[in-house]
Protein backbone atom coordinates (compact mmCIF):
# COMPACT_ATOMS: atom_id res chain seq x y z
CA UNK A 1 0.00 0.00 0.00
CA UNK A 2 1.18 3.33 -1.20
CA UNK A 3 2.18 5.73 1.91
CA UNK A 4 -0.15 8.82 1.83
CA UNK A 5 2.80 11.23 3.11
CA UNK A 6 4.46 12.75 0.19
CA UNK A 7 7.66 14.29 -0.34
CA UNK A 8 7.13 18.38 -0.76
CA UNK A 9 9.79 18.58 -3.74
CA UNK A 10 10.33 15.63 -6.59
CA UNK A 11 13.07 15.71 -9.08
CA UNK A 12 11.61 14.44 -12.14
CA UNK A 13 14.50 12.42 -14.30
CA UNK A 14 14.43 12.24 -18.14
CA UNK A 15 15.31 8.77 -19.25
CA UNK A 16 15.33 9.85 -22.91
CA UNK A 17 17.41 13.08 -22.16
CA UNK A 18 19.80 11.35 -20.32
CA UNK A 19 20.23 8.11 -22.98
CA UNK A 20 20.70 11.11 -25.99
CA UNK A 21 23.06 13.09 -23.81
CA UNK A 22 25.30 10.21 -23.43
CA UNK A 23 25.05 9.29 -27.59
CA UNK A 24 26.04 12.54 -28.10
CA UNK A 25 28.66 12.51 -26.14
CA UNK A 26 30.58 9.64 -27.44
CA UNK A 27 29.94 9.96 -30.68
CA UNK A 28 32.21 13.20 -30.05
CA UNK A 29 34.68 11.44 -27.74
CA UNK A 30 35.11 8.89 -30.47
CA UNK A 31 34.92 6.23 -28.01
CA UNK A 32 32.25 4.67 -24.75
CA UNK A 33 31.86 6.74 -21.54
CA UNK A 34 33.30 5.93 -18.33
CA UNK A 35 29.94 7.57 -16.30
CA UNK A 36 30.40 9.58 -13.53
CA UNK A 37 27.95 9.01 -11.02
CA UNK A 38 29.54 10.01 -7.74
CA UNK A 39 28.16 12.51 -5.82
CA UNK A 40 24.86 10.60 -5.65
CA UNK A 41 25.09 11.45 -9.62
CA UNK A 42 25.59 15.36 -9.58
CA UNK A 43 22.31 15.29 -7.44
CA UNK A 44 20.35 12.71 -9.42
CA UNK A 45 20.25 9.64 -7.45
CA UNK A 46 23.18 6.84 -8.17
CA UNK A 47 21.03 3.89 -8.40
CA UNK A 48 18.46 5.69 -10.90
CA UNK A 49 21.41 6.90 -13.37
CA UNK A 50 23.09 3.54 -13.16
CA UNK A 51 20.76 1.69 -14.09
CA UNK A 52 19.74 4.18 -16.60
CA UNK A 53 23.09 4.63 -18.42
CA UNK A 54 23.50 0.43 -18.21
CA UNK A 55 20.82 0.21 -20.82
CA UNK A 56 23.55 2.25 -23.60
CA UNK A 57 25.37 0.69 -25.31
CA UNK A 58 27.78 3.71 -24.98
CA UNK A 59 28.66 3.14 -21.66
CA UNK A 60 31.40 1.36 -20.71
CA UNK A 61 31.48 1.46 -17.04
CA UNK A 62 30.81 3.92 -14.06
CA UNK A 63 33.35 5.82 -11.65
CA UNK A 64 32.91 6.89 -8.58
CA UNK A 65 34.57 8.97 -6.09
CA UNK A 66 34.60 7.20 -2.95
CA UNK A 67 34.79 3.69 -1.48
CA UNK A 68 31.08 3.23 0.11
CA UNK A 69 30.07 4.59 -3.59
CA UNK A 70 31.87 2.01 -5.28
CA UNK A 71 30.31 -0.22 -2.93
CA UNK A 72 26.78 1.09 -3.60
CA UNK A 73 27.37 0.73 -7.09
CA UNK A 74 28.49 -2.94 -6.97
CA UNK A 75 25.60 -3.86 -4.84
CA UNK A 76 23.03 -3.10 -7.72
CA UNK A 77 25.40 -6.03 -9.91
CA UNK A 78 24.66 -4.17 -13.44
CA UNK A 79 27.38 -5.79 -14.63
CA UNK A 80 29.56 -2.72 -15.91
CA UNK A 81 33.45 -2.08 -14.45
CA UNK A 82 33.43 0.47 -11.73
CA UNK A 83 36.81 2.87 -11.43
CA UNK A 84 37.30 4.40 -8.16
CA UNK A 85 38.92 7.83 -8.80
CA UNK A 86 40.48 9.21 -5.33
CA UNK A 87 42.74 7.00 -3.26
CA UNK A 88 41.03 4.25 -1.04
CA UNK A 89 43.08 3.53 2.72
CA UNK A 90 45.20 0.81 2.94
CA UNK A 91 42.32 -1.61 4.64
CA UNK A 92 39.63 -0.50 2.04
CA UNK A 93 41.75 -1.90 -0.93
CA UNK A 94 40.91 -5.61 -0.26
CA UNK A 95 37.38 -4.88 -0.12
CA UNK A 96 37.10 -2.94 -3.36
CA UNK A 97 39.22 -5.26 -5.16
CA UNK A 98 36.95 -8.60 -4.03
CA UNK A 99 33.76 -6.23 -5.23
CA UNK A 100 35.91 -6.10 -8.67
CA UNK A 101 36.37 -2.00 -8.10
CA UNK A 102 39.02 -0.50 -10.22
CA UNK A 103 41.66 0.94 -7.62
CA UNK A 104 43.81 4.04 -8.47
CA UNK A 105 47.16 3.73 -8.16
CA UNK A 106 50.00 6.65 -7.74
CA UNK A 107 52.83 5.35 -5.94
CA UNK A 108 54.91 2.14 -5.79
CA UNK A 109 54.27 1.19 -2.13
CA UNK A 110 50.53 1.35 -3.16
CA UNK A 111 51.65 -0.79 -6.58
CA UNK A 112 53.22 -3.18 -4.51
CA UNK A 113 50.31 -3.47 -1.56
CA UNK A 114 47.37 -4.28 -4.10
CA UNK A 115 46.15 -7.79 -3.64
CA UNK A 116 47.05 -9.93 -6.95
CA UNK A 117 43.44 -10.18 -8.37
CA UNK A 118 43.09 -6.62 -8.42
CA UNK A 119 42.92 -4.17 -11.45
CA UNK A 120 44.39 -0.62 -11.23
CA UNK A 121 44.36 2.52 -13.28
CA UNK A 122 47.30 4.35 -13.03
CA UNK A 123 46.53 8.23 -11.92
CA UNK A 124 49.03 11.02 -13.61
CA UNK A 125 48.99 14.18 -12.05
CA UNK A 126 49.84 16.37 -15.74
CA UNK A 127 48.77 19.99 -14.11
CA UNK A 128 45.74 19.98 -11.56
CA UNK A 129 48.06 18.86 -8.68
CA UNK A 130 45.47 17.28 -7.03
CA UNK A 131 45.75 13.50 -6.65
CA UNK A 132 48.63 11.32 -9.03
CA UNK A 133 52.00 10.32 -9.97
CA UNK A 134 53.78 12.79 -11.56
CA UNK A 135 54.40 12.05 -15.31
CA UNK A 136 58.38 11.40 -14.49
CA UNK A 137 57.06 8.88 -11.42
CA UNK A 138 54.41 7.70 -13.28
CA UNK A 139 56.52 5.25 -15.74
CA UNK A 140 57.94 2.98 -13.09
CA UNK A 141 54.62 3.01 -11.01
CA UNK A 142 52.80 1.50 -13.95
CA UNK A 143 55.54 -0.81 -15.08
CA UNK A 144 55.23 -2.26 -12.07
CA UNK A 145 51.64 -2.68 -11.84
CA UNK A 146 51.94 -4.37 -15.12
CA UNK A 147 54.60 -6.38 -13.82
CA UNK A 148 52.19 -7.73 -10.93
CA UNK A 149 49.60 -8.34 -13.49
CA UNK A 150 47.15 -5.95 -12.46
CA UNK A 151 47.39 -2.77 -14.78
CA UNK A 152 44.35 -1.96 -16.22
CA UNK A 153 43.94 1.64 -16.73
CA UNK A 154 45.75 5.01 -16.91
CA UNK A 155 44.13 8.09 -16.56
CA UNK A 156 44.70 11.81 -16.02
CA UNK A 157 41.99 14.91 -15.36
CA UNK A 158 42.00 18.23 -17.10
CA UNK A 159 42.08 21.23 -15.21
CA UNK A 160 41.05 24.02 -17.62
CA UNK A 161 39.22 22.38 -20.70
CA UNK A 162 36.31 23.65 -20.11
CA UNK A 163 37.98 27.65 -20.65
CA UNK A 164 38.38 28.90 -23.87
CA UNK A 165 41.53 29.13 -23.68
CA UNK A 166 42.91 25.33 -24.30
CA UNK A 167 47.10 25.64 -24.28
CA UNK A 168 47.23 24.38 -21.07
CA UNK A 169 44.62 21.41 -21.76
CA UNK A 170 47.11 20.26 -24.92
CA UNK A 171 50.03 20.60 -22.90
CA UNK A 172 48.53 18.29 -19.90
CA UNK A 173 47.27 16.29 -23.01
CA UNK A 174 50.76 15.77 -24.49
CA UNK A 175 52.21 15.05 -20.70
CA UNK A 176 49.69 12.13 -20.31
CA UNK A 177 50.75 11.03 -24.28
CA UNK A 178 54.33 10.63 -23.00
CA UNK A 179 53.49 8.26 -20.05
CA UNK A 180 51.72 6.27 -22.01
CA UNK A 181 54.30 5.70 -24.50
CA UNK A 182 56.50 4.54 -21.55
CA UNK A 183 53.70 1.67 -20.46
CA UNK A 184 52.55 -1.28 -22.66
CA UNK A 185 49.02 -0.70 -23.72
CA UNK A 186 46.08 0.27 -21.24
CA UNK A 187 42.82 1.85 -21.04
CA UNK A 188 43.75 5.35 -21.05
CA UNK A 189 41.06 8.08 -20.16
CA UNK A 190 41.51 11.82 -19.40
CA UNK A 191 38.64 13.46 -20.84
CA UNK A 192 35.82 15.02 -19.15
CA UNK A 193 33.17 16.85 -20.15
CA UNK A 194 34.82 20.37 -21.39
CA UNK A 195 37.43 18.06 -22.97
CA UNK A 196 34.93 15.63 -25.16
CA UNK A 197 33.63 19.39 -26.05
CA UNK A 198 36.28 21.87 -26.79
CA UNK A 199 38.85 18.88 -27.59
CA UNK A 200 36.48 16.57 -29.48
CA UNK A 201 38.12 13.05 -29.99
CA UNK A 202 41.59 12.28 -28.43
CA UNK A 203 44.15 9.81 -30.28
CA UNK A 204 44.75 6.64 -27.91
CA UNK A 205 42.24 7.05 -25.52
CA UNK A 206 39.80 4.41 -24.55
CA UNK A 207 37.02 5.74 -22.71
CA UNK A 208 35.97 9.23 -21.99
CA UNK A 209 34.47 11.03 -18.64
CA UNK A 210 31.89 13.10 -19.18
CA UNK A 211 30.38 14.35 -15.96
CA UNK A 212 28.53 17.65 -15.77
CA UNK A 213 27.69 17.32 -19.30
CA UNK A 214 26.45 13.91 -19.25
CA UNK A 215 23.82 15.34 -16.91
CA UNK A 216 22.81 18.30 -19.80
CA UNK A 217 25.26 21.17 -18.59
CA UNK A 218 27.74 22.66 -20.83
CA UNK A 219 29.79 26.04 -20.67
CA UNK A 220 28.20 29.05 -22.14
CA UNK A 221 31.00 29.19 -25.00
CA UNK A 222 30.24 25.27 -25.40
CA UNK A 223 26.97 25.32 -25.59
CA UNK A 224 26.52 24.74 -29.30
CA UNK A 225 28.83 22.16 -29.92
CA UNK A 226 26.29 19.66 -28.96
CA UNK A 227 22.36 19.45 -28.59
CA UNK A 228 22.53 18.32 -24.57
CA UNK A 229 19.23 18.31 -23.04
CA UNK A 230 19.25 18.84 -18.83
CA UNK A 231 18.48 15.62 -17.26
CA UNK A 232 16.43 16.79 -14.21
CA UNK A 233 13.27 18.97 -13.99
CA UNK A 234 13.02 20.31 -9.99
CA UNK A 235 9.32 20.33 -8.55
CA UNK A 236 7.96 21.99 -5.47
CA UNK A 237 4.43 21.40 -4.09
CA UNK A 238 2.30 24.85 -2.84
CA UNK A 239 1.71 23.86 0.82
CA UNK A 240 -0.24 26.99 1.88
CA UNK A 241 -1.88 30.23 -0.87
CA UNK A 242 -3.12 33.36 1.44
CA UNK A 243 -3.07 37.52 0.80
CA UNK A 244 -0.73 39.83 1.80
CA UNK A 245 -1.73 43.54 2.04
CA UNK A 246 0.44 46.15 0.34
CA UNK A 247 2.58 47.23 3.39
CA UNK A 248 3.49 43.83 5.19
CA UNK A 249 6.68 42.61 5.15
CA UNK A 250 7.25 38.62 4.03
CA UNK A 251 9.68 36.23 5.51
CA UNK A 252 12.83 36.89 7.84
CA UNK A 253 14.16 40.29 8.58
CA UNK A 254 11.68 41.48 6.15
CA UNK A 255 13.55 42.05 3.52
CA UNK A 256 10.66 42.53 1.27
CA UNK A 257 7.53 44.90 1.39
CA UNK A 258 4.40 44.17 -0.55
CA UNK A 259 3.91 47.18 -3.11
CA UNK A 260 0.91 46.39 -3.05
CA UNK A 261 -2.02 43.35 -2.11
CA UNK A 262 -0.68 40.27 -3.25
CA UNK A 263 -1.41 36.70 -3.36
CA UNK A 264 1.30 34.42 -1.90
CA UNK A 265 2.11 30.76 -2.47
CA UNK A 266 4.40 28.84 0.00
CA UNK A 267 6.30 26.46 -1.21
CA UNK A 268 7.84 23.43 0.13
CA UNK A 269 11.65 23.82 -0.43
CA UNK A 270 14.11 25.82 1.12
CA UNK A 271 17.81 25.63 1.52
CA UNK A 272 18.05 22.66 3.79
CA UNK A 273 16.67 21.11 0.62
CA UNK A 274 19.92 22.52 -1.77
CA UNK A 275 18.22 25.49 -2.96
CA UNK A 276 20.61 28.18 -2.19
CA UNK A 277 19.81 31.06 0.37
CA UNK A 278 21.89 33.38 -1.56
CA UNK A 279 19.01 33.54 -3.82
CA UNK A 280 17.25 35.18 -1.71
CA UNK A 281 15.93 38.66 -3.68
CA UNK A 282 16.92 37.14 -7.22
CA UNK A 283 15.42 34.04 -7.34
CA UNK A 284 12.24 33.06 -9.76
CA UNK A 285 10.07 29.97 -10.41
CA UNK A 286 8.01 29.08 -13.40
CA UNK A 287 3.79 28.97 -11.74
CA UNK A 288 1.07 27.83 -14.46
CA UNK A 289 3.87 28.39 -17.56
CA UNK A 290 5.10 32.00 -15.61
CA UNK A 291 8.43 33.45 -14.23
CA UNK A 292 7.78 34.66 -11.07
CA UNK A 293 9.50 36.23 -8.60
CA UNK A 294 10.49 34.44 -4.82
CA UNK A 295 9.48 36.73 -2.33
CA UNK A 296 11.59 37.62 0.67
CA UNK A 297 14.54 35.35 2.92
CA UNK A 298 14.26 31.44 1.57
CA UNK A 299 13.99 29.26 4.46
CA UNK A 300 15.36 26.46 5.49
CA UNK A 301 11.98 24.73 4.25
CA UNK A 302 10.01 26.49 2.10
CA UNK A 303 9.84 30.27 0.07
CA UNK A 304 7.00 32.41 -1.02
CA UNK A 305 6.21 33.11 -4.39
CA UNK A 306 3.85 35.73 -6.04
CA UNK A 307 0.90 34.12 -7.45
CA UNK A 308 -0.94 37.08 -8.21
CA UNK A 309 -3.43 36.94 -10.69
CA UNK A 310 -3.07 33.22 -11.08
CA UNK A 311 -4.97 30.60 -9.39
CA UNK A 312 -3.11 28.35 -7.56
CA UNK A 313 -3.88 25.68 -5.01
CA UNK A 314 -2.43 24.10 -2.63
CA UNK A 315 -0.92 20.80 -3.44
CA UNK A 316 -0.28 21.69 -6.73
CA UNK A 317 3.19 21.38 -8.35
CA UNK A 318 5.19 24.39 -9.33
CA UNK A 319 8.39 23.80 -11.83
CA UNK A 320 11.84 25.03 -9.90
CA UNK A 321 13.83 24.32 -12.82
CA UNK A 322 13.68 21.82 -15.84
CA UNK A 323 13.76 21.76 -19.50
CA UNK A 324 11.59 24.95 -19.87
CA UNK A 325 11.70 27.80 -18.13
CA UNK A 326 14.27 28.26 -15.44
CA UNK A 327 17.50 26.61 -15.74
CA UNK A 328 19.61 25.53 -13.09
CA UNK A 329 22.44 27.59 -14.29
CA UNK A 330 20.07 30.94 -14.05
CA UNK A 331 19.55 29.61 -10.64
CA UNK A 332 23.03 28.99 -9.69
CA UNK A 333 24.02 32.72 -10.67
CA UNK A 334 21.16 34.04 -8.06
CA UNK A 335 23.18 32.04 -5.31
CA UNK A 336 26.49 33.08 -6.95
CA UNK A 337 28.01 29.88 -7.32
CA UNK A 338 27.80 27.01 -10.18
CA UNK A 339 25.69 24.64 -11.20
CA UNK A 340 27.54 21.79 -9.52
CA UNK A 341 26.98 22.53 -6.27
CA UNK A 342 23.36 23.20 -6.90
CA UNK A 343 22.92 20.11 -8.23
CA UNK A 344 24.89 17.86 -5.81
CA UNK A 345 23.47 19.78 -2.96
CA UNK A 346 19.94 18.61 -3.38
CA UNK A 347 19.08 16.81 -0.12
CA UNK A 348 17.22 13.62 0.51
CA UNK A 349 13.60 14.49 1.22
CA UNK A 350 13.30 15.43 -2.22
CA UNK A 351 12.04 12.36 -4.07
CA UNK A 352 13.85 11.12 -7.50
CA UNK A 353 11.26 9.57 -10.23
CA UNK A 354 12.22 8.36 -13.57
CA UNK A 355 10.68 9.87 -16.50
CA UNK A 356 10.48 9.29 -20.32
Amino acid sequence: MASPLEARARALISRAALLDNLTALAGRAGVPLLLPVKADAYGHSLEIIARLAAESPQVWGHAVAVPREAQALAALNLGKPIVLLTPPTPQEVPVLADLGVRIPVATLAEAEALPAHARAHLKVDTGMNRLGARPEDAVAVGRRLAERGVLEGAYTHFATSDEPELSFAHEQFRRFQAVLAGLPPVLAHASNGGGILSLGALPGMGVARPGLASYGFAPPHLHDVLPLRPVMTLQAQVTFVHDVRAGETISYGGLYTAPRDLRVATVGLGYADGYPRNATLHAHVTVHGERRPVLGRICMDQFMVDVSGLDVEQGEWIDVWGQAGITVSEVAAWGGTIEYEVLTGLGARIDRIVVT
